[in-house]
């Protein structure tokens, strides 16, 4: 779903709206809570953190103050910040105390994570496209992309001819291009 679907959807019903933004980015905003949290709270306070940040971000977005940026930076700002607030209100709790260099390296691995979080749900989202392609046309994209195999293989194993399995994956391909825009996803 792209940013101005959601924001549609917010203005329709917030209720709905909300629910979508949470089923979109749920999995990115724990990644970057998690890992912020990972050496000083427990599962419980992680999904607290979250909670947190999604009041957070509905209350920066679903309001009426005229934002109209990137909502997945929006929601990455107000997740590392609420995630370090909660970090330091924990760490303070148990008498812990943290070292400069280890800040460093936890806000470094954090932006690996917010990424990896992201190239996961670009593969989640690419893989339920190629599988709404059909057959014989998701045997052939993945046959082609995630094993690598020739037009001339592929034929040989869906028993068509070679020109067939190369007009169906250039079909194939575009429907694809088209699915992948509509959830918002431009570049792999």
């Amino acid at each position: 779903m792209t940013d101005s679907e959601l924001r549609k959807l917010m203005h329709q019903s917030a209720e709905k709206g909300r629910r979508a933004l949470f089923d979109e980015y749920c999995a990115y905003v724990y990644a970057i809570a998690a890992m912020k949290l990972k050496s000083c709270a427990s599962r419980e306070d992680v999904e607290e953190c979250v909670s947190d940040i999604f009041a957070e971000v509905y209350r920066a977005c679903c309001t009426d103050n005229g934002y109209d940026g990137d909502l997945k930076g929006i929601i990455g700002i107000i997740a590392r910040r609420t995630a370090t607030d909660y970090f330091r209100r924990l760490s303070a709790k148990s008498g812990r105390t943290v070292p400069i260099d280890d800040t460093a390296g936890e806000l470094r691995s954090a932006e690996d994570v917010a990424e990896n979080a992201e190239r996961s749900e670009i593969g989640r989202i690419l893989r339920g496209c190629i599988a709404a392609l059909g057959e014989p046309d998701t045997t052939i994209i993945t046959q082609q992309y995630y094993y690598g195999r020739t037009v001339r293989e592929i034929a040989a194993v869906l028993k068509m001819t070679d020109s067939a399995v190369q007009k169906r994956s250039t079909r194939a391909r575009a429907k694809l291009k088209e699915m992948l825009a509509e959830k918002g996803v431009e570049e792999i």
